[in-house]
């Protein structure tokens, strides 16, 4: 018997369209009655607005009815919404309906509940529910439909969007013609890749998952266990993170980094970069920069060793030592400010026997050379971690050819046998062999000059811990995950004290043990 996926996971799994319809068709053919899974759905989802938009304050809804089981849900959620004494308003802007929703239609007529032949009667509503369209969208919303749309984002009232926010696609989470800007989405059962990518959040905003209790037998059956598409949760985190350390450790047993980082032009980000590897608890950290800036370095983290290389007129790295033992380090971070200048440096990095974190210019110099062929040819395992312009310069054939972020990021993965950490509001992590992970729980305060540079320094040294702990061991995609989730809760906790206006990368490195503490609490 196949093991079973435990109910604690399902946070964690991400599903597209394709794999939904699947659930659900295996639910249906071992007697599951459609319309019983709409009438539990419609009450999930009735509890939640009772609860957050309560009559007395919201009591007049305007519910917005597509033609599929969409509009089913919202049809149900409007009766019971009704029976609860909520004035409420339907208006189906479609003519044709799936049979179980017009018949939700007529019950609805026969209560006596409003059916508006417009939107306008709902424009004056405290509360408007999107029962429009859920997964499986493809075609773009037009005419009528999109002037709708539009008109109703235009409207103060807040939006809560059945599934997904009408006009986006499931799986992309691009934005199909038009469509609506919810205040609130409600994900049923399973979390869709939408609610995992950056364009989409300007129209998810607040996003929950309602539970449905899908049988597991069902998502079994259709996903791998562990599945191949999945999103960072402060559980998995707490899995992985290298702890507990054994009694009798001792820094030589806890990660040993080399930072390659920094020139005269941009000397805080060796710096930074230091600052999110000491936040770690790396056992022992050494960073190669250029000698003007080694004294500068040393006073700003004075447990770490310092070596100073050669420079060039610019100021920037000419090469490392040629007594530099590379195959004493678990982990090498490279690229945090070299400047375009450091060009031998990269190489010589790249032909490191150590595992790689490669970032900012190195991936700017990386993309000077043949990155596939160099990439595949690493004699030990490499996380890239590009934001959005890198990845482009370094893969523009796979930028080009992508349908969005998830497909650009495994693409990569695979062709050049490294780690793909792809940043964004929500960050896209794929491995080589196909899996894929989100961290989507993060905040705009992250967009602060330097955020970067910490993050290198942070997924470096988690690199290193894992490596000293098990030289075998394949950790390149945890060290990425969690370090990208650890960051993102960094910045949450130092927002919350600081201002959202952004989180300075240097505060951004001080917070990373006060959101590890409240982690493991």
């Amino acid at each position: 018997m196949a093991p079973q996926l435990h109910r604690d996971r399902i946070h964690s799994i991400v599903i597209t369209a394709d794999q939904m319809q699947r659930i659900e068709g295996l639910m249906f053919d071992r007697g599951m009655p459609v319309p019983a899974l709409m009438e539990k759905v419609a009450g999930l989802i009735t509890g939640w607005i009772v609860s957050h938009y309560p009559r007395a304050t919201h009591g007049h809804v305007g519910v917005l009815v597509g033609p599929g089981h969409n509009g089913g849900d919202a049809l149900v959620v409007a009766r019971e919404l009704w029976f609860r004494g909520y004035q409420v308003v339907v208006h189906c802007p479609l003519a044709k309906q799936k049979p179980l929703t017009a018949d939700h239609l007529r019950f609805a007529q026969s209560l006596g509940i409003a059916i508006a032949q417009d939107g306008q009667p709902l424009q004056n509503c405290d509360l408007l529910i999107d029962g429009l369209f859920g997964f499986g969208l493809e075609r773009p919303l037009e005419g009528h439909l999109a002037d709708l749309v539009n008109q109703i984002n235009t409207w103060p009232c807040p939006i809560v969007s059945i599934d997904l926010p009408s006009g986006l696609h499931t799986d992309t989470g691009k934005v199909l013609g038009t469509a609506i800007q919810a205040t609130h989405t409600l994900c049923l059962g399973l979390w869709k890749r939408a609610f995992c990518q950056s364009h989409a959040l300007a129209h998810l905003g607040q996003r929950h998952l309602l539970d449905c209790d899908i049988p597991q037998t069902a998502i079994n059956a259709v996903l791998a266990d562990p599945p191949q598409v999945q999103r960072m949760t402060r559980e998995t985190a707490r899995q992985r993170l290298p702890l507990p350390r054994n009694p009798d450790t001792h820094k030589y047993r806890v990660g040993h980094l080399l930072i390659v980082a920094g020139s005269r032009q941009f000397v805080g980000a060796a710096m930074l970069t230091g600052l999110g590897a000491r936040g770690s608890g790396v056992g022992m950290l050494t960073l190669a920069v250029p000698e003007s800036l080694r004294l500068s370095v040393v006073e700003k983290l004075p447990e770490a060793l310092v070596v100073g290389c050669p420079e060039t007129e610019t100021g920037a790295m000419a090469n490392l030592p040629e007594d530099l033992e590379f195959d004493k380090y678990d982990a090498i971070a490279c690229g945090p400010g070299l400047s375009r200048g450091a060009l031998a440096v990269v190489k010589t990095v790249l032909e490191a026997p150590s595992p790689l974190v490669l970032d900012a210019d190195g991936l700017n110099l990386l993309a000077e050379l043949n990155p596939l062929e160099a990439l595949s040819t690493r004699p030990a395992p490499t996380l890239l971690t590009p934001h959005p312009g890198e990845f482009k310069r370094l893969f523009p054939d796979i930028h080009a050819a992508s349908a969005d972020t998830t497909d650009a990021a495994h693409s990569a993965a695979h062709q050049s046998n490294a780690v793909i950490l792809l940043k964004g509001a929500c960050t896209t992590v794929a491995h080589p062999d196909g899996r894929i992970w989100y961290i989507d729980d993060s905040t705009p305060a992250l967009a602060r000059g330097g955020s970067g540079d910490v993050l290198t320094g942070l997924a470096a040294a988690l690199l290193a811990q894992y490596m000293a702990a098990d030289p075998q061991s394949d950790r390149v995609l945890d060290a990425a995950i969690v370090a990208a989730w650890w960051h993102a809760q960094a910045a949450k906790r130092a927002a919350q004290d600081q201002t959202q206006l952004g989180v300075d990368a240097q505060t951004l490195a001080s917070y990373l043990n006060p959101a590890l503490a409240e982690v493991l609490a």
